[in-house]
């Protein structure tokens, strides 16, 4: 008998004996990942959401992204973004009675107040109050009128035409609408001043009127305290538009931004921001085409079209609708 022949077959049978296992893990890590990255996805119970890349403006996940939804206090992103392209810091601005009497929250300016620029965006930005978003528009604009039609002119020159704007904190009222896409890019626009990412990335501070009132102001981001890598966010809450949040962490990647609009409860809204910052960063370490989704809604703020259900379905990119022009 051939020695060399049999010692040959035993050697395969070894081999394959250590393949065999290996290709089978192989195998059944492969399936667990597509697995996690599917079920992550289609678990979330938020009305809209986009994940996208801060650096390439690329979309990694989305749900509903054009759905036009309610932007609560998100707004106030747009608000930070006009002011610093068009004031300076150091400016004071008087509090008007308009200001005063905004409805909750607020941080209880009174008329007469003299404020800076920089301070009150701090407090619009970290406390989410509505006075100090109100005394900005008219300390740059002259009325909140005038203001808002900035807020529609830079949306629109940002490509953002699924957005529009009634005033400059988000409080409730018809006309004004957002999208999850819009969001994640006013938010990726945000993040490029040093001024306003290191605002939102603020825990707590202490802002100061120039007659010497001092207020603390805490942050209504509770992932500041828990998420080392969290670069910031912005909160909002109305009753018609749920919850909502966007929000930047960094990784070895680079910067994954999550936008989330109509999410059901506020623990849901940390919850499911983690999840799709982990799917995101998950996406851009494995580049691959994003997933869409388009799922059933309850309302679509403008009453424009209504959502359909369709299976999920791959897109490369996320086409850009017709202007919608505003007054």
């Amino acid at each position: 008998m051939n020695h060399n022949w049999l010692r040959a077959i035993h050697n395969e049978l070894r081999i394959n004996h250590i393949k065999i296992p290996i290709l089978f893990f192989l195998f059944l890590f492969l399936v667990h990942w597509s697995l996690v990255t599917a079920v992550s996805a289609e678990e979330i119970k938020s009305g809209a959401a986009v994940v996208m890349d801060a650096e390439t403006g690329s979309i990694l996940y989305a749900k509903n992204p054009d759905l036009r939804v309610m932007p609560a206090s998100t707004t106030k992103l747009m608000t930070a973004l006009v002011v610093i392209e068009r004031a300076n810091l150091s400016d004071v601005v008087t509090v008007s009675r308009k200001a005063e009497y905004s409805s909750a929250t607020k941080i209880g300016l009174k008329k007469g107040d003299n404020v800076t620029i920089e301070t009150l965006l701090n407090a619009a930005l970290i406390k989410s109050a509505n006075d100090a978003a109100v005394a900005l528009a008219e300390g740059v604009a002259g009325s909140e009128e005038e203001f808002v039609s900035l807020m529609n002119r830079k949306a629109i020159d940002l490509g953002l035409n699924n957005t529009r704007f009634i005033n400059p904190n988000g409080l409730p009222g018809a006309g004004q609408y957002i999208t999850a896409y819009d969001l994640a890019e006013i938010m990726r626009q945000v993040i490029k001043y040093p001024l306003l990412k290191q605002i939102l990335g603020t825990r707590l501070a202490e802002i100061s009127t120039e007659e010497g009132k001092t207020i603390l102001v805490k942050n209504t981001n509770h992932l500041l305290w828990s998420d080392g890598e969290l670069i910031g966010g912005k909160t909002g809450y109305t009753r018609q538009a749920r919850h909502c949040f966007v929000s930047a962490g960094a990784c070895e990647t680079g910067t994954v931004i999550v936008a989330l609009l109509g999410t059901p409860n506020r623990s849901l809204l940390w919850k499911e921001t983690g999840d799709l910052m982990a799917l995101g960063k998950r996406v851009q370490r494995n580049p691959e085409e994003p997933v869409v989704y388009h799922a059933k809604s309850d309302y679509d703020a403008s009453k424009v079209r209504n959502a359909s259900y369709t299976k999920k379905i791959k897109e490369k990119k996320i086409r850009k609708k017709k202007k919608i022009l505003v007054s």
